[in-house]
């Protein structure tokens, strides 16, 4: 069973960092992509970056370009995303979600989301 769990959210100040975690199992980590997404009140799910080992990483969001990074531990099969600058436009709930192979912005699985709060 592929399951997904996303930790490391929090109450963080503007200007501040977080690193998410992403911990999968139920797969072979090395297979398939994992990718982070968020969803701010009132708006729809963006992907944020994805991360494979056929791809490397995918961009999918403008907006946190030059602030937050998408890596991967595979001895821990674990995914992370550091992110640094927070603005109040960051909150949001944010997910990671799994696909095998390819990177996708609509991937098969996801795991429950962890809340970000930045304050100003």
């Amino acid at each position: 069973e592929v399951q997904l769990q996303a930790s490391g959210g929090g109450l963080v100040q503007a200007g501040g960092s977080l690193r998410l975690s992403c911990a999968a199992s139920g797969f072979i980590f090395d297979d398939y992509s994992i990718a982070w997404y968020r969803q701010a009140p009132g708006k729809e799910r963006e992907g944020i970056l994805c991360i494979s080992s056929r791809e490397g990483i995918t961009d999918y969001s403008d907006s946190v370009k030059g602030r937050f990074a998408i890596s991967s531990d595979s001895s821990k099969n674990t995914v992370y995303l550091q992110m640094n600058s927070l603005t109040g436009e960051d909150t949001a709930v944010y997910y990671c979600g799994a696909e095998d192979d390819y990177c996708s912005r609509y991937p098969g699985y996801w795991g429950h989301g962890t809340q970000v709060t930045v304050s100003s």
